[in-house]
């Protein structure tokens, strides 16, 4: 049976000089914590969750001049609120997909309206481990004012968490669910130049990602700083594991060529792409420009145009 092209993979770098990037809950009310995982030996790595990173990409799509599906109350009490639910309409609905349960009445069973996403994202997580550093700050926007009371307005004073690193995620792109199946019953799936036409916007919105949490005072640039991706027959984030770094700014690509290998026959082409100023073993690898341009091509060849 001959394997056929239907998804990209792509496992990529992020650098972050100075950022408090994710919040998470607070255990102390003046200290303002970013969100964790616990290793085995109870080191902590900073990172960014999946819906964080989805968000990003709608934001940065709808800055690109898509309309964005509105977002709507849900359908039962205490629900999750949900978008129009219009894959067809919104490209954030096909791309990301939804899902909405109605209550049933008299007596009749509920309803699930599901899509599930096509883009499959994972968060953003560090390479290296959170060190306790605290931004200190002070808010003075009350001094010189008066409570109701007359009493002077004191300074509130509080601490947020901060990292510096390289952060690590990944995406995995079905392109045969792209513009088709859950969502697309009665109107039909869309035609292919709209099928590309969405997946190089994503592409565009994924190259230039950027998170609008804590960016008034951390602004931070989550954009990769270097990407490997592949033009896959098989549903398999390959790098996803694969990915590391030597001596602070030096990708293993040595080890990256032993995954290509290892996954040769599922593999119909590849990339490993860079930044000269954030990594020294650029020679390794093509421009950021010209793997962008790799991955655009891969839309263009699975669609057609």
């Amino acid at each position: 049976m001959e394997l056929k092209k239907n998804n990209i993979t792509i496992t990529y770098l992020s650098k972050v000089s100075f950022a408090s990037l994710n919040g998470a809950d607070k255990e102390v009310d003046n200290i303002n914590p970013i969100k964790k995982v616990t290793l085995a030996n109870d080191e902590q790595l900073p990172y960014v969750s999946s819906q964080a990173i989805r968000r990003a990409l709608r934001d940065q799509l709808q800055s690109l001049g898509w309309d964005i599906s509105p977002i709507q109350e849900a359908s039962a009490k205490k629900g999750a609120p949900k978008t129009m639910m219009d894959p067809v309409e919104y490209i954030d609905d096909d791309l990301f997909g939804y899902m909405d349960a109605s209550p049933g009445k008299d007596g009749e069973k509920g309803k699930s309206t599901i899509r599930t996403s096509p883009i499959r994202v994972e968060g953003l997580l560090a390479l290296s481990v959170y060190k306790g550093d605290l931004d200190y700050a002070t808010n003075f926007m009350g001094k010189g004012a008066k409570t109701s009371t007359g009493e002077d307005i004191q300074p509130n004073i509080f601490e947020t968490e901060i990292h510096s690193g390289l952060y690590k995620g990944t995406i995995l792109i079905e392109l045969d669910r792209i513009g088709s199946g859950q969502g697309f019953e009665i109107d039909g799936e869309l035609d292919n130049n709209e099928k590309a036409k969405r997946m190089i916007s994503f592409v565009d919105a994924f190259q230039n990602l950027w998170s609008s949490g804590r960016q008034s005072r951390f602004l931070a640039d989550i954009s990769p700083k270097f990407f490997a991706a592949a033009y896959m027959k098989a549903k398999n984030p390959i790098f996803l594991e694969s990915v590391q770094v030597i001596d602070g700014n030096i990708v293993n690509i040595d080890q990256l060529q032993q995954v290509v290998h290892d996954y040769n026959r599922f593999i119909e082409d590849h990339v490993f792409a860079g930044q000269s100023a954030v990594f020294s073993n650029s020679d390794q690898m093509v421009s950021l420009k010209d793997g962008f341009e790799k991955i655009q091509s891969w839309i263009k060849n699975y669609y057609q145009i």
